[in-house]
């Protein structure tokens, strides 16, 4: 499957999971830990899946009336849980290279923690194209809901901050020891966090099927 197929693939699944109305934080959830497992688990990945999220959610929230806030209030939720496992998935991953010093630089673990806190930006800019690309009524809901993540805080954001503050210690990062000849790369190392964020997505679904 292409990137752009996936990515309609998603949207179409989002966009009737809003539409129905019913369980759609779960449902949500779902789609989208389903689709970042199922490419190499970066920046550019995270981004795409999270766009294609949005758009799911913009389209199904067109057709919503009486209880748009609610089902907004769960798709943007469902979306921002997601994204909290991607980046317990990135922490684990980034100590996982970092104890394998031999193999990763200095750089590439660097890196990885800056794409580790571009995710929370990511979430919020999608909100932001929703709201702007969005009927009044629906903008005004989208506007309501990242004023208070703005005050409370988002659950992705709260999950990098703490994530941050595991990994500082690390002395591969705060040294930022730059090995010469590194036999591995930031690409095996989104791998590994492939491999972390598709454990605990699978840890989470027999709870789902309840």
């Amino acid at each position: 499957m292409t990137e752009t197929d996936q990515h309609q693939d998603v949207k179409n699944a989002v966009r009737a999971a809003v539409k129905s109305g019913a369980d759609v934080h779960q449902q949500i959830k779902d789609i989208t830990l389903k689709a970042l497992t199922q490419r190499q688990l970066d920046l550019e990945n995270i981004k795409s899946v999270t766009e294609a999220v949005g758009n799911g959610i913009s389209e199904g929230m067109a057709t919503q009336s009486e209880h748009a806030k609610e089902v907004f209030t769960h798709a943007a939720t469902a979306l921002d849980d997601a994204l909290a496992i991607v980046a317990e998935a990135s922490k684990l991953a980034i100590e996982e290279a970092a104890s394998r010093v031999n193999e990763y630089s200095g750089h590439d673990l660097n890196d990885a923690l800056n794409d580790l806190q571009a995710v929370e930006k990511s979430f919020l800019g999608t909100l932001e194209k929703i709201a702007k690309g969005s009927n009044q009524v629906v903008a005004d809901i989208v506007g309501d809901f990242i004023a208070h993540t703005e005050k409370s805080g988002t659950a992705v954001g709260k999950q990098t901050l703490t994530a941050l503050e595991a990994l500082k210690n690390l002395p591969q990062i705060s040294k930022e020891i730059i090995v010469s000849s590194t036999v591995a790369t930031a690409a095996t190392l989104a791998q590994i966090a492939s491999g972390m964020l598709l454990g605990i997505a699978e840890s989470l679904q027999p709870h789902s099927k309840k």
